[in-house]
């Protein structure tokens, strides 16, 4: 497997779906994403792909699927998780991130993927999920503001000052040599982050209307024979079905601060049997099962 991925993986950083397939940010989540549930994420996995994301994201705030396109809420899920697994979060602009994705929630309760484009059922995860991710990383985005400020200063004393030089690394930033490789303190296991992520404290509330999504999902993605799709008027599929459910678990679940800690009954809309389990919120598996899966893959 992890010769496979090394040779899907393009020198200067993104990854390929297949032999001569596309290569895009998607890829790169899938490729990090296997690696790191796995225990075989290295640095050589890992060479340049910051590089490459980084330059996906666009002027909006979000991610493109590759540089020069427009921001996609699946490709933003996708970017930012990577971004995470591979401890280079703090190089993407956050809180641009953060605004573009806190406006895709629609008056329709539900999220659109890009500016101007209808709800989307499946969004519920890609968008909701950035959302969850970005509440465990509240600190490093009043870092970056912070430190935004600050430079806002430097540069105005310069202009006074032409002689001076300020010259600030972004507070909690992890640095990287030309390569795109992060320069840590300390020996890092890549594989590791991802278990290590879900043990940090959330540090916010809900930054989308938790209960509105659970109404769209429910009440407008859901088909009463069974299943999910997009929007009322479409048909169901097991792609919307999957990310349905899956935007559904988030909603349900953002409220709760501690992992271990089921939701409170005011979180869910309609009855409490209505909860769904615990996800991930990296790699959207089940939490009971990813645990299993680190377990056995890690030897321990």
């Amino acid at each position: 497997m992890h010769g496979f991925l090394l040779r899907m993986k393009d020198p200067f950083g993104g990854f390929r779906m297949h032999d001569a397939g596309e290569m895009d940010v998607r890829a790169c989540y899938t490729a990090i994403s296997v690696a790191s549930v796995l225990d075989i994420l290295d640095y050589d996995l890992v060479q340049n792909v910051g590089n490459y994301i980084l330059s996906c994201q666009t002027y909006e705030g979000g991610i493109a699927g590759e540089p020069g396109s427009e921001a996609h809420g699946g490709y933003t899920f996708c970017g930012l998780a990577t971004m995470i697994l591979i401890n280079e979060v703090e190089r993407l602009d956050l809180p641009s991130l953060l605004e573009w994705v806190v406006f895709r929630q629609g008056v329709e309760c539900g999220f659109q993927g890009r500016i101007n484009k209808l709800v989307d059922g499946c969004y519920s995860f890609w968008q909701g999920g950035v959302c969850a991710l970005m509440q465990r990383l509240h600190s490093v985005v009043v870092g970056q503001l912070h430190a935004k400020e600050k430079r806002t200063v430097e540069n105005t004393d310069s202009i006074q000052t032409p002689n001076s030089s300020n010259a600030e690394k972004v507070p909690g930033a992890s640095s990287t040599d030309g390569g795109g490789m992060p320069i840590t303190d300390s020996v890092l296991k890549l594989s590791d982050i991802g278990f290590s992520f879900i043990k940090e404290q959330i540090e916010l509330d809900p930054l989308f209307q938790s209960i509105a999504l659970q109404q769209y999902i429910l009440l407008c993605s859901q088909v009463q024979d069974g299943g999910f799709r997009d929007k009322p008027g479409k048909q169901r599929d097991h792609y919307h079905t999957c990310y349905c459910l899956s935007g559904l678990s988030v909603s349900q679940h953002c409220w709760s601060k501690d992992v271990d800690r089921s939701p409170l009954p005011k979180a869910i809309f309609g009855p409490y049997s209505n909860l769904l389990e615990r996800t991930h919120p990296l790699f959207n598996i089940v939490l009971d099962r990813y645990h299993e899966a680190h377990d056995f893959f890690s030897g321990q």
